[in-house]
């Protein structure tokens, strides 16, 4: 009996802006990118429902227009608020997608950065399960490290960013614990693409 033949080419880490190693749940909330615009951009955000519960599945039904506004008072204050990211990162590592990083996720809200305003235009939102001013788990950082990798080979990736950064004074994640430097370092990139005082803060 002939051998069959066994293909050696690996299968391809994107496929029309979705990531091959993210569990895919397909979000309403998202729109086109303006025309000729690639994300060049990471936003990095933390997100926990209800604030400072992990693992209650509540964030994907928020991104997915599936949330009980009835199911915790905290949430009488986001109802019928409509957002998305395009990755969400849980405690132990696992990773969502969204929406596809080729359309515009609803994460940033009223933002500028480096005289750009608009930074959903331009950008990639991920959401690490979590609390700002509280620790990240390695694991987090470990999936955060390989997935900001896989962006800059795909994407003109050119700047990383917190949600603090873009819309200072009114949003305060991913927070001061944040290791910027593990970030920095996995991706190898200098200071220049760091905010000012994360560089500032960070050796060369």
């Amino acid at each position: 009996m002939p051998k069959l033949a066994v293909s050696t080419k690996a299968l391809p880490l994107w496929k029309d802006g979705w990531y091959r190693f993210a569990r895919r749940l397909d979000s309403p909330n998202f729109g086109p990118r303006p025309t000729d615009v690639v994300p060049d951009l990471i936003v990095i955000h933390s997100i926990s429902l209800p604030p400072g519960n992990y693992g209650t599945g509540q964030v994907q039904r928020l991104f997915t227009n599936q949330l009980d506004w009835n199911a915790h008072d905290y949430f009488s204050s986001i109802r019928d608020l409509k957002v998305s990211a395009h990755f969400f990162i849980t405690r132990d590592g696992q990773l969502w997608q969204f929406v596809s990083c080729n359309d515009r996720a609803w994460h940033a809200g009223e933002s500028t950065y480096r005289g750009k305003a608009n930074c959903n235009d331009y950008s990639v939102g991920i959401e690490l399960e979590g609390l700002e001013g509280l620790i990240f788990e390695n694991a987090q950082y470990e999936t955060l490290n390989s997935l900001s990798a896989a962006l800059l080979e795909t994407y003109p990736i050119r700047q990383v960013a917190g949600h603090e950064h873009i819309a200072p004074g009114r949003k305060q994640d991913p927070g001061a614990s944040f290791d910027w430097l593990n970030l920095r370092r996995s991706l190898g990139l200098g200071a220049a693409s760091f905010p000012a005082h994360v560089a500032d803060s960070v050796p060369n």
